[in-house]
């Protein structure tokens, strides 16, 4: 199966202080790879490092095949779709003409999105289930849909590869689960995605892979069963945690304890 993406000794640094060293992994198509690790771990350097928003103080990340060092800002937009943590909307855009700026790597300087693009911006919404909110403006809108809203703008770039930032922090159940289906569906129709996520259990549910940064480097890396293991979890987030398998769900869980309650 095609390499999508292909991470090679990745080091980022702030001044002397390193944030990570050493991080090697690759994604091929239809893969998602969730990122794990403590706050502080360096999890959303790692993926901004990956869309090109940062610049590696070493190592390589190659799209295709391309190093992402010689592409440039549009044309790494044109490849990568970045979802970020959370985004303020000061302007009173509706939700249709937020998603279409996503087309803006596509477009010559000066120029307006074409029908074509706003026909794009309409898929991309019905992708992720919120057609009937296009004329909705974005401040008006929930969390959860604004979470949902993000990821549709990044879609509208028809990237190989979507980066997710904790694209679940900060909403409720529901709506964690409504982000980790549209991961799911997305995977399912061949795109790479490369998600962080402070809960393990979350690789269980949609990850072909996991990794777990901690201390600045990769500690663990394969697929998920692997490296979402008690020792391993209990080591990177300093507290017990038991994994265990739901039996009629025919899946596991990950979970934190209380006390030394870990057999």
């Amino acid at each position: 199966m095609e390499l999508m993406l292909e991470v090679e000794s990745l080091a980022f640094s702030y001044g002397n202080g390193l944030v990570f060293e050493n991080v090697s992994f690759s994604l091929k198509k239809g893969e998602v790879m969730c990122i794990l690790g403590p706050n502080g771990a360096g999890k959303s350097t790692l993926i901004k490092c990956i869309a090109g928003i940062f610049k590696p103080a070493a190592g390589s990340v190659r799209i295709l095949g391309e190093d992402t060092a010689s592409l440039g800002v549009r044309k790494i937009a044109r490849h990568i779709g970045y979802v970020p943590q959370q985004n303020e909307v000061v302007f009173p855009f509706s939700v249709l003409d937020f998603v279409v700026m996503g087309r803006a790597p596509h477009l010559s300087l000066f120029s307006s999105p074409r029908e074509e693009d706003m026909e794009l911006a309409r898929e991309s919404l019905a992708m992720v289930g919120l057609s009937e909110l296009a004329e909705r403006t974005v401040s008006t809108l929930s969390g959860g849909q604004s979470q949902m809203v993000l990821i549709a703008r990044a879609l509208v770039q028809k990237p190989s590869l979507l980066l997710l930032d904790e694209p679940t922090s900060h909403l409720d159940f529901g709506n964690q689960i409504l982000v980790l289906e549209t991961v799911q569906k997305l995977a399912s129709l061949g795109m790479s995605i490369v998600m962080n996520t402070h809960m393990p259990d979350h690789a269980f549910l949609v990850g072909s892979r996991a990794a777990a940064l901690n201390g600045g480097r990769l500690v663990a890396l394969g697929e998920v069963e692997t490296v979402v293991t008690g020792k391993t979890m209990s080591s990177v987030y300093g507290v017990d945690v038991a994994v265990r398998e739901i039996q009629d769900m025919k899946r596991k869980v990950c979970l934190p304890l209380r006390g030394n309650n870990t057999n």
